[in-house]
C-alpha cells in the first residue's frame, strides 16, 4: 500500500535530458503520520489512517486518541484502503521514498470553487442573438416539457454551484522527487488551490 498527504505548493517547470519543457506541480508531503490500521479481523476491511499537518485546536474525542498514540494533534485525517496494511504501524512517518520517478500515481483533491454561475459558463450552453430587439442574451431558455409530464425533468442541467468537487487524477507521472525536503514533482496539474490539501495514492 503506498499512499500519502500532501499540500499543493505551486507550479513550476522542469526540463529533462533532451532540454524538453515538463510543467510540474511541487507537493510537499512533510509530517504524514499513521494514525490508525483497520484490519480485516477486527474492522472487515484493510486501511491505513493517515494524519497530515497539526492541528492548533482539536476537539476533545481527538485529543483522547492523539494522547493515546503519543503524537501531535493532526489537522486532516484520510482514511486510504489497501489489500495489505502488514509492515505498517501507527506513529510510522511516510516518507516520498516509497515513490519512484516514473511512477504512476493517483491524486485527489478538491477542485476551485467558482461560485454560482449562469448556464452558458457552467454548461456550455449557446447564448441567445445579441441585437434585433433580442431579451434573450445569456438566459437559460425553457426548461419545461409542456403539460405533460407538467414538471422539470430531475438533472436538468440549469446554472448552479461550479467547483469546489472532489475529483481524482489518474495515471499522473512523478517526474522528480526530492527525499531531503520531501517533495513529489508530479507531471502536469492536479486539482485544487495553491495551499490545497491532496491524496497521493500508487
Amino acid at each position: 500500500m503506498k499512499a500519502i498527504l500532501g499540500e499543493k505548493i505551486e507550479m513550476t517547470q522542469i526540463f529533462d535530458d533532451k532540454g524538453n519543457v515538463i510543467p510540474v506541480t511541487v507537493v510537499k508531503c512533510n509530517g504524514t503520520t499513521v494514525v490508525g490500521i483497520r484490519t480485516k479481523e477486527k474492522d472487515g476491511y484493510n486501511a491505513v489512517v493517515l494524519g497530515y499537518g497539526v492541528a492548533k485546536h482539536p476537539n476533545l474525542p481527538y485529543r483522547g486518541i492523539f494522547k493515546k498514540l503519543d503524537i501531535a494533534p493532526v489537522r486532516i485525517m484520510k482514511e486510504i484502503r489497501g489489500k495489505n496494511t502488514e509492515g505498517i504501524n501507527t506513529r510510522d512517518i511516510m516518507s516520498v521514498s516509497q515513490f519512484k520517478v516514473g511512477e504512476m500515481v493517483c491524486v485527489t483533491g478538491i477542485s476551485k470553487g467558482k461560485g454560482f454561475q449562469g448556464p452558458i459558463k457552467r454548461w456550455g450552453f449557446t447564448r441567445g442573438p445579441m441585437s434585433h430587439g433580442s431579451k434573450s442574451h445569456r438566459v437559460q431558455g425553457s426548461i419545461g416539457s409542456s403539460a405533460d409530464p407538467g414538471r422539470v425533468w430531475k438533472g436538468k442541467k440549469m446554472a448552479g454551484k461550479t467547483g469546489a468537487d472532489k475529483v481524482t487524477l489518474k495515471n499522473l507521472s512523478i517526474v522528480k522527487i526530492d527525499e531531503d525536503r520531501n517533495l513529489i514533482y508530479l507531471k502536469g496539474t492536479v486539482p485544487g488551490i495553491k495551499g490545497g490539501f491532496l491524496v497521493i495514492k500508487g
